[in-house]
């Protein structure tokens, strides 16, 4: 953070408020981490915090401190709209654009509160009063680390923040090996660990937690993949029907993408999951090197997010969907193969 955010930030802090704190829809770790880790932060500082998430959240991340105390929009849609319409400030975590929180989106345009985002994205929309954006960061809950320590707080941080610190930047850099994983990365880490972070308890619930249907479907979604030599590229698809039959959960193919990327020469990977309620296909883009999959996503597939990872969308069949997908690769042909 810059000198102007931190003293601006203290400014809206220096007194009690009430603050709502929202990650972006179907939130992975990093984005429960970073809420949950600053809503314990902005509590310690005297302040009353909510986090308010748009929807539920994989099991594997329910052991969080705090983590049964989210509300859940679809779940919880009129307390959420009250607490969103009585907040005095309204923190944005992992996400830089309304489009990316589902319903909750008209609720956050109609609010009357100041908004902070903290979010690692590329392309942020221009809504916060403060706009905290960096996409050198690994992760928001390194993110978070940074904006406790420009706040003067490192003291703060006990072993619930510390928890909750750790897990996003686990997940969100691949237990440390994605390329946004710096030497300063290690370092927050190292702390976090210091101030109650348990490395190891935390990798076996995140990591560890598998139920056999989960196993079934990987098996599927493997069983699944097609592999394009020519473009260095593989993709994986799976339909609402093989969802169904192995008894897929929120959360079940979280990291399923990354499968392709450990072939050799692959370059490119991505799935496609149906989601039959909302009439689209979900699809993950993962890549290694200089292609930049948030490009990519932007241009083709109304998604966005790094260079390296990145979401977009399909409300056509499988079929046409997969079809339209090949057919772009050819303009990429010299990214995924030089």
């Amino acid at each position: 953070m810059n000198f102007e955010q931190v003293t601006a930030l203290k400014k809206l802090l220096s007194s009690s408020k009430r603050i709502a704190i929202v990650p972006h829809k179907n939130p992975d770790g990093d984005a429960i981490g970073s809420t949950l880790a600053l809503s314990h932060y902005l509590s310690k500082k005297g302040h009353e915090t909510q986090v308010l998430a748009p929807n539920d959240f994989p099991k594997f991340l329910k052991w969080m401190p705090g983590a049964t105390e989210i509300l859940n929009f679809e779940r919880h849609n009129t307390e959420v709209k009250k607490y969103i319409e009585n907040a005095d400030l309204i923190f944005t975590l992992d996400f830089n654009d309304f489009g990316r929180v589902g319903q909750m989106a008209e609720c956050l345009e109609n609010a009357s509160a100041q908004f902070i985002m903290v979010d690692h994205h590329q392309q942020p929309s221009d809504y916060a009063d403060i706009t905290y954006s960096d996409v050198t960061m690994s992760s928001t809950c390194e993110m978070v680390y940074t904006l406790i320590d420009a706040m003067g707080d490192r003291d703060l941080i006990d072993s619930d923040i510390a928890n909750c610190l750790y897990t996003g930047i686990m997940t969100d850099t691949g237990s440390f090996k994605f390329k946004a994983t710096t030497s300063k990365t290690h370092r927050i880490v190292a702390e976090l660990m210091d101030k109650g972070a348990d490395n190891t308890a935390i990798h076996e619930k995140v990591y560890d937690t598998n139920s056999p249907s989960r196993l079934h479907l990987l098996g599927c979604a493997l069983k699944n993949m097609v592999i394009l030599e020519e473009f260095n590229t593989a993709y994986i698809t799976l339909t609402q029907e093989e969802l169904d039959r192995y008894d897929y959960e929120k959360g079940d193919t979280e990291g399923f993408v990354n499968y392709g990327l450990t072939l050799n020469n692959i370059r490119f990977a991505v799935i496609f999951i149906e989601n039959k309620d909302e009439g689209i296909f979900k699809i993950s883009f993962r890549s290694v090197g200089d292609f930049s999959v948030n490009e990519f996503a932007r241009n083709h597939f109304e998604g966005g997010g790094h260079t390296n990872a990145a979401g977009g969308k399909s409300e056509k069949s499988l079929q046409e969907t997969i079809d339209y997908f090949i057919s772009l690769l050819p303009n990429y042909k010299k990214e995924l193969t030089a």
